[in-house]
């Protein structure tokens, strides 16, 4: 009885845990830091217009510099060096568009960034929505054990203490693998915010070349 009333209460407790943070717009974003469903350049972007400096993926030698800044696999601390090679070729080619360039730069920088971000809030809402059926699933199991405690026959009693042994396994098989997801979601909630810190820096190192 001891047992079956620990891991009753243990459920109630893992469950309330996850209720008891504060109310959110969207029930899909499970994160303590704040949703931000869209980025917008001009949070970050100082430098000329994008728009005006026309499409990026048509400056092939930018947009390549592009998506390798926007590479997590790229140190910021290469990005300096990066950017100052590019800038050099465009001097030995005698470019006038250096503003324009490095522009699109940012431009292509931006649009991959905010779209892997994308991606991973979306991610996110579908790991939350699972978790939110897993806990439903270890309620129920909750439920189950609570109700075992007392056998309403003799016959239902020779079969309890099998059938109870069952359902405590999976009930604490259930809840160790929700606990888990709910450490990883942890860091997972942290990807957004580090792709937004990562433009951020990156754009602030390109506007100081222009």
């Amino acid at each position: 009885m001891i047992r079956h009333t620990l891991l009753v209460l243990a459920a109630l407790g893992l469950l309330a845990g996850q209720a008891a943070a504060q109310p959110r717009p969207d029930p899909d974003w499970p994160c303590v830091q704040r949703k931000v469903p869209t980025l917008s350049a001009g949070t970050v972007w100082t430098g000329p217009d994008i728009e005006a400096a026309g499409p990026w993926g048509d400056d092939f030698a930018a947009a390549a510099l592009a998506q390798k800044l926007a590479s997590r696999r790229t140190e910021l601390a290469d990005v300096d060096g990066l950017l100052d090679a590019y800038l050099t070729k465009l001097q030995e080619d005698k470019d006038p568009d250096r503003a324009k360039h490095l522009t699109h730069v940012f431009a292509g920088v931006f649009e991959v960034i905010n779209g892997e971000r994308d991606r991973v809030m979306s991610g996110i809402a579908r790991y939350a929505r699972g978790q939110r059926v897993m806990a439903e699933r270890i309620r129920e199991e909750a439920d189950k054990i609570s109700q075992t405690k007392d056998a309403p026959s003799p016959e239902d009693a020779r079969e309890l203490p099998k059938e109870q042994s069952e359902m405590e396994s999976k009930f604490a098989w259930d809840r160790r693998i929700f606990q888990e997801r709910s450490q990883s979601l942890t860091y997972v909630c942290e990807v957004p915010q580090l792709l937004e810190q990562r433009l951020g820096e990156i754009a602030r190192k390109i506007q100081a070349r222009i």
